[in-house]
């Protein structure tokens, strides 16, 4: 399923610790990784590293949004993180930087699902979840059921 598909990576990949272990993951098929970022949130290069060693997985950076859009058959966006940066000025920045909504999604491929982990700000835009390819929804209420499940194997007796 996964095998020659383009994943795109997008948002604060520096300190988003489930874009880390996504990339990781992703890397054990044969995809082509999009990772889309500020030049100053760039995916850590132990990350990279990791992924490079696997040998099965592509990898490309790049700082432009519609570009990745055009190319990519799965969007992971993530939100610019507050919380990470001391300067309020630097945030304001690259706040807003990747917005994900339905005129930048005219460009995507008609199968190009877009995933997040929540909560977001406004990197995906509200006018965008209606659209059939946004995926977030979903996501959250399956990862709900995946935690209930594994919760109910560890509890039992």
């Amino acid at each position: 399923v996964l095998r020659g598909k383009t994943i795109a990576l997008v948002g604060d990949l520096k300190n988003g610790r489930t874009v880390h272990s996504l990339a990781k993951l992703l890397a054990l098929y044969e995809v082509h990784l999009l990772y889309v970022s500020p030049d100053s949130l760039a995916m850590p290069q132990d990350v990279v590293h990791v992924v490079k060693a696997l040998k099965t997985a592509t990898q490309t950076a790049l700082t432009s949004l519609p570009e990745a859009v055009a190319q990519a058959d799965a969007l992971y966006v993530t939100r610019i993180q507050k919380e990470r940066f001391t300067d309020d000025e630097a945030y304001a920045k690259l706040k807003g930087s990747y917005v994900v909504d339905p005129q930048l999604m005219r460009a995507a491929k008609p199968t190009c699902a877009v995933l997040h982990p929540l909560p977001r700000n406004d990197e995906i835009h509200t006018a965008f979840d209606d659209d059939p390819r946004a995926a977030y929804f979903r996501q959250m209420k399956n990862g709900m059921f995946v935690r209930m499940a594994l919760l109910s194997l560890l509890l039992q007796p």
